[in-house]
C-alpha cells in the first residue's frame, strides 16, 4: 500500500516515518497542499491524507478516476472539502475529531487570561516608556467571571473543565446535550450565553447554520467588558462587525486564532501588501490578540493527527470502516 500525505511539516516527518516503519506501508511526503496543481502527485498512490484550510478545488472526479476512494484530513474541520462532490464520486472522508482537545482549550484560556489582565494595553503603555499603574486597567480575577462556551464538543468540553477548575461559572450552549459535561457547565440557550458571558469562547464547526453566528446583533447583546475568544473557525465571526464592536467599545477585546480570510495569508510568509487590511486593523489594537491558527500546535497533537489520519487511510483502503468517517 502506498499513501501520499500532503502539507507535511518538518515536525510531522518523524511520526510519519515511524508509522510507515511500524505498518510496512509506503508513505510519500509532500510539503505542498492538495489542489488542482498537485493532484497528479497522487497518481500512483492508494490513499491521501491532507491538512489545510484552503478549498481543494475541482479535484474530486480526478481522484475517482485515479481509483482513490478516500480522503483523510488531519483536522477536526472539513469545510475545505466539498462533501457533496465526495459523495457523488464515492469518496469516503475522515477527519481527526480528537487529537488533543486540551491543546486548543489551553490556547483559548491563555489568550483570555492575557486579555483579562490587560497585558497588551500595558505593553503599549510601556512601549512609550510609561510604567505607571493605571486604575482604568485594573482587571478582574477569573473566579469572579462567567464564561460562555458555544459548542460543547471535545474542545469545548475541555475548555469548560479548565475554566471550572479555575473557579469560573460556566454556561454552555450546544444543540446536543452531553451528560458528560454536567459537572462543569450549566446548559442554557444561545442568547443567554451571549448576554451573560464575561468571556465568550467559540468551539463549533463552520456550517451554513453557524457562519457569522457572532455578528452585529450578538455584539450589541454582549457585555461591554466581555471578551470574545475564537479558537474554531474564522467564518463564525463577522470580521467587519467585530472591528466595529471593538472600535465602538461594545466589547472589551478579542482573542483570535482564526480569521475568516486567513487562507490568503496564514501559514505563509507574505509580503506586506498581501496582508489583509482587516488583520492589520485588528493586530494594531492592544486589546486584541491574534495567533495564526496554531492553537493545535503541540507535540501531542501532531503525533495523534498523523497516526489517526494514516490509520484511517489504511483502514478505508482495506475495506474497513473508521469511526471518524464523515456522514454525507
Amino acid at each position: 500500500m502506498k499513501l501520499i500525505i500532503y502539507s507535511v511539516r518538518d515536525a510531522e516527518r518523524p511520526y510519519i516515518t515511524a508509522w510507515a516503519k511500524k505498518t510496512g506501508h509506503e508513505v510519500k511526503m509532500v510539503t505542498k497542499p492538495l489542489n488542482d496543481e498537485t493532484i497528479e502527485l497522487a497518481q500512483d498512490c492508494d490513499g491521501i491524507s491532507i491538512q489545510q484550510t484552503a478549498k481543494l478545488g475541482e479535484i474530486y472526479e480526478k481522484l475517482a478516476a485515479m481509483g482513490i476512494k478516500q480522503l483523510s484530513t488531519r483536522t477536526v474541520g472539513v469545510d475545505m472539502i466539498d462533501l457533496d462532490a465526495c459523495k457523488t464520486n464515492d469518496i469516503v472522508v475522515t477527519n481527526v475529531p480528537v487529537y488533543s482537545p486540551r491543546a486548543i482549550a489551553e490556547m483559548g484560556v491563555t489568550q483570555a487570561m492575557y486579555l483579562l489582565r490587560r497585558i497588551g494595553e500595558f505593553r503599549k503603555q510601556m512601549s512609550n516608556d510609561d510604567f505607571r499603574w493605571r486604575d482604568d486597567l485594573i482587571s478582574n480575577e477569573i473566579y469572579n467571571l462567567t464564561v460562555g462556551v458555544v459548542g460543547l464538543g471535545n474542545i469545548g468540553g475541555a475548555t469548560a473543565q479548565i475554566y471550572k477548575a479555575l473557579g469560573a461559572k460556566v454556561l454552555a450552549y450546544d444543540p446536543s446535550y452531553n451528560v458528560e459535561y454536567e459537572p462543569y457547565v450549566e446548559y442554557t440557550d444561545f442568547t443567554t450565553v451571549i448576554k451573560s458571558a464575561d468571556i465568550l469562547t467559540l468551539h463549533t464547526p463552520l456550517l451554513p447554520s453557524t457562519e457569522n453566528m457572532i455578528a452585529a446583533p450578538q455584539f450589541k447583546m454582549m457585555k461591554k467588558n466581555a471578551y470574545l475568544i475564537n479558537m474554531a473557525r474564522g467564518g463564525l465571526v463577522n470580521t467587519a462587525d467585530l472591528i466595529s464592536a471593538l472600535e465602538n467599545h461594545e466589547i472589551a477585546g478579542a482573542g483570535l486564532d482564526t480569521l475568516a480570510d486567513e487562507t490568503t495569508f496564514f501559514s505563509k510568509k507574505v509580503s506586506p501588501d498581501k496582508v489583509p487590511a482587516d488583520y492589520k486593523k485588528l493586530a494594531a489594537m492592544p486589546n486584541v490578540l491574534i495567533t495564526p491558527h496554531v492553537a493545535f500546535l503541540t507535540q501531542t497533537s501532531i503525533r495523534n493527527m498523523v497516526e489517526i489520519s494514516l490509520n484511517d487511510v489504511a483502514a478505508i483502503i482495506e475495506g474497513k470502516h473508521s469511526r471518524n468517517e464523515i456522514r454525507m
